[in-house]
């Protein structure tokens, strides 16, 4: 019997979909890549593969599991099984730099950002920016290793210190800081390639982002937006944009994404996030009739239908 496999490596994140196949009696299974093995001389199970494999997999010890999961994706494609989120879509969620340079080629606006390998090179690369610069992690997830700086002085006393956090792939992202007139970005969800719908999210605390409820427990979240809540559905959103990362999305092999865009005071907007591995916030989506999980569910209910025919 086909199946829907899962390749994940947090089951923690993989809860609200495996409820929503459940509730479906779909038959699924999942693929835990933290480590493994690969018979290349065998044949991959028949059925379809959603690949969830996070950037930021090696905060939960699971360093390789992403370069694991590429390995394992090479061997579903060579035989042509039906994969939702593919290997090209594996390389963005893990390189911000892969992700900016798609998205220009799509006429997509990102910050200016300089890579760096190293530390050796940080200050040099810093003295490009003559405004506040922030700095982030090329691999990372959850807002991981993002801090501003105000001057290429203070970046210089950070590195001299020691106190610099090295990114788990060795590459420092450079980045204007962009102001926004608010507190806020906007993350626009993907379903199936289409948009689905945009949440406001509050920034006062940080980009630390992650919508997942676990993340809210894990990072010991205390909403300081005072309408309630720090993810709200925007309401009957429409942007421009939205053509340009649908096609986007397509091009790269994406069929699930969130996408983060911030707009500086002057209004002009900034893409800087790729998320792959989409989360959703179970509170913002309680007040509205969405539920991204049970949309994902329905997409795959009906791959598996066609795949079987």
């Amino acid at each position: 019997m086909e199946k829907i496999y899962i390749i994940h490596e947090n089951e923690e994140w993989t809860l609200p979909l495996k409820k929503q196949l459940e509730a479906r009696n779909l038959p699924y299974e999942e693929w835990f890549l933290n480590e493994g093995y690969i018979d290349l001389s065998k044949e991959p199970p028949k059925g379809i593969f959603y690949n969830r494999m996070s950037a930021s997999s090696h905060t939960r010890n699971h360093r390789f599991a992403p370069e694991h999961t590429a390995n394992v994706l090479a061997w579903l494609e060579t035989h042509h099984r039906v994969i939702f989120n593919n290997s090209r879509a594996l390389q963005l969620e893990v390189s911000k730099v892969n992700q900016y340079t798609a998205l220009q080629a799509h006429g997509i606006q990102t910050p200016r950002t300089i890579a760096v390998s190293g530390t050796a090179a940080l200050v040099e690369a810093a003295q490009a920016f003559d405004q506040p610069f922030i700095t982030k992690h090329n691999r990372a997830g959850k807002g991981l290793g993002i801090q501003k700086f105000d001057s290429v002085t203070a970046l210089e006393k950070t590195v001299m210190r020691g106190d610099f956090e090295m990114p788990v792939d060795g590459i420092t992202l450079l980045q204007d800081y962009i102001e926004a007139p608010t507190p806020s970005i906007t993350r626009c969800e993907f379903i199936g390639g289409k948009f689905y719908y945009a949440v406001k999210v509050d920034t006062t605390d940080g980009f630390q982002l992650c919508p997942a409820d676990v993340c809210q427990i894990d990072e010991s979240f205390s909403p300081t937006n005072r309408s309630g809540a720090k993810f709200e559905i925007i309401k009957d959103f429409s942007h421009p944009l939205l053509a340009n990362y649908e096609a986007f999305l397509q091009h790269n092999g994406i069929t699930f994404a969130g996408i983060e865009f911030i707009q500086n005071k002057a209004g002009e907007v900034f893409t800087y996030d790729v998320n792959t591995n989409t989360n959703y916030n179970a509170e913002a989506e309680a007040i509205t009739t969405l539920s991204g999980m049970r949309a994902i569910a329905q997409f795959l209910e009906n791959a598996l239908l066609i795949n079987q025919q």
